[in-house]
Parts: C-alpha cells; structure tokens; sequence
C-alpha cells in the first residue's frame, strides 16, 4: 500500500544523527523535502548548511533549497560539540561542498522561508525540528499563526523522567538554547488556549525515547548489504580509532565513517560501542513509518536556574492549570525502526553510482 505524500521542512544543526534522518527522508519516496534550514548547534550555521548541501546531493536531491536563519542562540552564546560529533559536525565523514541549490539560496533568510511556505500551503506542511529550537522561536514571533497553518510539528529534544545528556537534566537542543525552547513551548500554550486542535501540537520525541534507539555497528554490514556493497563493511570496537570505510557505496562509507567517530563516543563517554540515534526517530515519526505512543502534557522549560538551565518540565496531569501544549512520546519500536531503517537506505544506495 502506497503512503500518503508528506511535504517536510526540515530544521537541523548536522550534526551525526542529524546526517542520518536527512539521508533516511531522502529515501522515503513519498517524502518530499520543501527546504533544510540550518540552526547552529553541533556546530555553526555555515558547516551545517554546508553539511547539508553535501549530504543532499550525494543522496541524489541537490535541488532542495538549503537555508540559514539564527546564527548564534536568543540569549546565551554558542555552544558547539565537536567531541560529540568532530570538528565539522559529521564525524570522520567527508564530502565535497555543493553549491546553493538554486541562485541566490544562501542569501534567502530561512525563517522568512518557513513562513512563506506555511502561508501558502495551511494545514499541509510537516515541521521536523531535530536542533535547537532558535529558527523555530523566530518563525513564531514574525507569524503567531504559525501553530494553526502548519499540519504537523515533530521536535527532537529534552529529557523528562531521563538523565540529561548535557548536565545532569537537560538534553542538548533544548540546553543550546533554552529560551529558544521555552518560546515555543509558551507559544502553543497560548495557542491551546485559544483553542488549536490537539492534532496540531508538536510531538516531542525526548531522550526517554529516542536513547531507546541504540544503534550497534552489525547495522552498518546489514545496510552495505542492502545496498549490494561488494565487500562486507565491518565496523569493530577493535579496529584502530579513526579506522576509515573503504565500502564500495558512498552512503554506506559516508554513513560508515560518521557513525565510527560517534560509536568511539559514546564508548569514550562509558556508554559502551554504540549510537543513540535520536534524530532518525523523530524523522521516522514526521514520515508516517514509525509506530509510537504519546501522552499529552504541558512541557515548559527552565532558562533561569544556574543548575537546571535547559530542564524540560512536562505537567501530565494538568497541575498547573494548563492545557496540553504537546504530545510527548512514551513508547517506540526500536527494532521495527532498525529495520526500516536498513530496507529505505539500502533501497536508496543502489540507486547512487559506485564510490570512485
């Protein structure tokens, strides 16, 4: 059975996960990707969007306009993590930049983008959110209709009843920019109150269920088999750090050489030799092809407090005396997303030619 169309924009801060659920939605034939908007967060705006732009055409879609907003956060500096995701956001991976994908692409504001879009097609429109919430925060004050003309908002960030994977209670989005963040969750606070259909509050996708998405290097062999590699692509907790793929596809080696650098990570961090792959589930979620549970709630986020700073807060139970602001995710199928996860890019990697 053929799924609906889904029409995305997409806001990211590439970033290794980030790089995965841009090149899974590049591989869903029913997704189409109306523009990548660079958000700074993993690392600055101009490495993101040149990530993108390289990312995009090695998938074979190098037309999708690729745009910058916010340079830095609302309030606090920058904070970028090259020890989480290297030096230019995509680990060990390396691709040539690609041009803008169409004249004058780089000089266009994204936000501006992002409402123009909205504006012309209410009610249609797919918001995927897998970074810092600064674009999204700017996009709310120029137009507060925003919540209404969109059809769908998915967020990758926070933590609930989750330990932090920043400080001890924030989640990196959310904590790069936490006013950003708070912004939002305000904004469609008030816009619950005035009465937006449930089915148009944002779907929050936070570390209590994406960490559940631990990806294990036999995921690698099992993609450069589907893409019909001619060799197996083995990645191992023995081999030397840095280790580079010589896989016979450019996705599987792309994908391959990014999630070594974050597999060393998380083992660096006593997390053992794997890859939580946050954003690939909350891009599963904004497609349609991944299962979840969710429960509404009102989510706000701390911005004052030295040691909470970043903390998302969501009330289930209406405490507050406020209406749900969002829907916060409760369960996933993480086998069921491995899976689908291996069938759509293996699909689009033997559509590419053959690595030179």
């Amino acid at each position: 059975m053929s799924q609906p169309r889904i029409r995305i924009l997409l806001d990211n801060d590439t970033g290794i996960d980030d790089a995965l659920a841009l090149a899974y939605l590049a591989a869903c034939e029913h997704v189409e990707i109306l523009a990548v908007t660079a958000t700074p967060g993993n690392v600055d705006a101009d490495q993101v969007a040149a990530n993108n732009r390289a990312l995009l055409a090695l998938c074979g879609a190098p037309q999708v306009p690729v745009l910058i907003g916010a340079r830095k956060p609302l309030v606090v500096p920058l904070l970028t993590t090259p020890e989480t995701h290297g030096p230019q956001g995509v680990g060990y991976a390396t691709l040539p930049d690609a041009a803008p994908a169409e004249p004058g692409a780089g000089e266009r504001d994204a936000v501006d983008h992002w409402i123009e879009a909205a504006r012309a097609n209410p009610g249609e429109l797919t918001a995927l959110l897998s970074a810092p919430l600064t674009n999204f925060a700017l996009a709310l004050r120029r137009e507060p209709r925003l919540p209404w003309l969109l059809g769908k908002v998915v967020i990758m960030g926070g933590a609930f009843y989750h330990q932090g994977n920043t400080t001890p209670t924030a989640e990196w989005n959310t904590h790069v920019d936490p006013h950003a963040a708070a912004e939002v969750y305000a904004a469609y606070t008030a816009a619950a109150e005035a009465g937006l259909e449930a089915d148009k509050l944002p779907i929050v996708c936070s570390l209590d269920t994406t960490e559940r998405f631990e990806m294990r290097p036999e995921l690698l062999t099992d993609l450069a088999a589907a893409a019909g590699c001619t060799e197996p692509e083995t990645v191992s907790e023995d081999d030397p750090e840095g280790t580079r793929s010589t896989a016979s596809n450019p996705l599987v080696r792309y994908l391959s050489d990014a999630l070594r650098f974050y597999f060393e990570f998380h083992r660096d961090y006593d997390q053992g030799y794997i890859a939580h792959v946050h954003d690939f589930f909350a891009a599963g979620i904004a497609a349609g092809t991944l299962e979840y549970k969710s429960r509404g709630a009102n989510v706000a986020v701390e911005t004052e407090s030295p040691l909470l700073i970043g903390t998302t807060v969501a009330d289930f139970r209406a405490l507050w005396g406020k209406p749900a602001n969002a829907h916060v995710v409760t369960w996933n199928d993480p086998g069921a997303g491995f899976a689908e996860l291996v069938e759509k890019l293996g699909a689009l990697a033997r559509r590419l030619p053959p690595a030179p």
